[in-house]
């Protein structure tokens, strides 16, 4: 079969690479891919949000399944645009990417289902958030209620550093953005839990632990990622079946109040206090670069879950893991997540011999005239597989060295908290 898939980053590369390893599929096309996809899959130079374009290649070339990777092209509609023109799409619909797409949405819907979550309060401008501030108490969290590419969110330890969060959401600093939220700090440790729905029922599909803070102890401004390890330490069987009692099912309940269902990737950004789950936020696609680390450990071939989802067949799949711990480090552009510099081409990857437990996805790669140039921020993911999550760290450093870039950084202390 032929499939094609939407995006250009790291989660992307890792999604064509677990399709690849499957039989059952003839080509893979990616809208547009990156240097990465360009080795396994065809890149098709057009833009996600040329919905229009998009479905005429589709149908030129008969792609029998589209899958969506990043959250924008969601929650501007593109799998009910897929779908009304008789495409076959994983992926939510307009109105479940809503949880991602508006952090005030998600939060109403908390509050009118019950489900566990930080303290809040929503406002549309800079006086009446700030006059709120005098009453909170610090730290607190402030959040753009738009998409922010996961750098939406400050935690604010004093009245300046909360002023300043409202000055550059309200100033547009991640797009137009009406509203903001203040939320209560909530004091645990962060987990994200992915699950995976067709519609009718979902499965669980993996935890994982984000690296946010630019720099080592998790210090510095918030990024979209610095790495992650999979499985979280902190999961466990009754802690799961909180998260989806207390949490999920709820979600699913309003979505069908709605009047819609949920079909695909589902990732619940929760805080575990005292072995109790709050919900931080959803992301309606898989993390990135939690994706990066879990797609490594997966057995069950891909295909077959993307295909039951679509068919509302997921009961019939069984999802099985490889008993193994999985860690990725981000590379990144020296700057980021300020100001970096672009187009710098990147030399010694072939320098770089991986094991079958060892694999590099490119995020912010392009190629040109057969050459890989860093176009982006986060740049590469070097992701390993072991036994024990600190050699897997030991591998990864291992090959960065390798790599003998010295336009980028990475973080030395990816999974600190399981590694002593």
């Amino acid at each position: 079969m032929k499939v094609g898939i939407i995006g250009s980053g790291g989660r992307e590369h890792a999604i064509c690479t677990s399709l690849k390893k499957s039989n059952k599929i003839r080509e893979i096309f990616c809208f547009p891919g990156n240097a990465g996809t360009a080795g396994i899959a065809k890149n098709i130079n057009i833009n996600p949000q040329n919905f229009k374009d998009i479905k005429k290649f589709i149908k030129e070339k008969k792609i029998d399944l589209i899958v969506v990777g990043p959250e924008k092209p969601l929650v501007e509609g593109l799998v009910d645009f897929l779908k009304k023109h008789k495409i076959k799409v994983f992926g939510p619909n307009k109105i479940a990417s809503q949880l991602e797409g508006s952090k005030i949405f998600t939060k109403n819907l908390c509050a009118k289902f019950k489900i566990p979550t930080a303290k809040f309060g929503i406002f549309q401008n800079k006086n009446d958030a700030q006059n709120f501030l005098i009453k909170s108490n610090f730290p607190t969290v402030i959040k753009a209620d738009n998409l922010a590419a996961g750098k939406g969110v400050y935690i604010c330890k004093n009245m300046k550093e909360a002023k300043n969060a409202i000055e550059e959401i309200f100033n547009g600093k991640f797009g137009e953005a009406k509203n903001l939220l203040i939320e209560e700090f909530l004091l645990g440790e962060e987990m994200s839990f992915f699950t995976v729905h067709d519609g009718k029922i979902f499965k669980s599909f993996g935890t994982a632990q984000d690296h946010k803070r630019v720099l080592e102890g998790d210090k510095g401004k918030n990024t979209g990622g610095m790495g992650a390890y999979s499985p979280s330490r902190l999961i466990n069987k009754k802690l799961e079946n909180k998260i989806i009692k207390k949490i999920i099912n709820p979600t699913l309940k309003g979505l069908k109040e709605l009047g819609t269902e949920y079909q695909g990737f589902l990732y619940t950004g929760l805080m575990i206090v005292k072995n109790e789950p709050f919900l931080i936020e959803y992301n309606v696609r898989m993390g990135d670069p939690e994706c990066q680390t879990i797609l490594p450990r997966l057995k069950t071939d891909l295909i077959d879950i993307f295909i039951a989802c679509v068919e509302k067949k997921l009961n019939e799949i069984q999802i099985k893991w490889k008993n193994k711990k999985s860690l990725c480090i981000v590379l990144c552009s020296n700057g980021y997540p300020d100001i970096f510099k672009k187009n710098i081409k990147i030399n010694n990857l072939n320098n770089i011999n991986l094991t079958n437990n060892d694999s590099i996805f490119h995020a912010g790669t392009k190629l040109k005239n057969k050459k890989i140039y860093a176009v982006g921020g986060r740049v590469l993911n070097f992701v390993s597989l072991s036994s024990k999550f600190e050699n897997a760290r030991k591998n990864i450093i291992r090959n960065l060295k390798k790599l003998k870039w010295k336009y980028g950084f990475y973080r030395k202390d990816i999974g600190y908290k399981v590694i002593k």
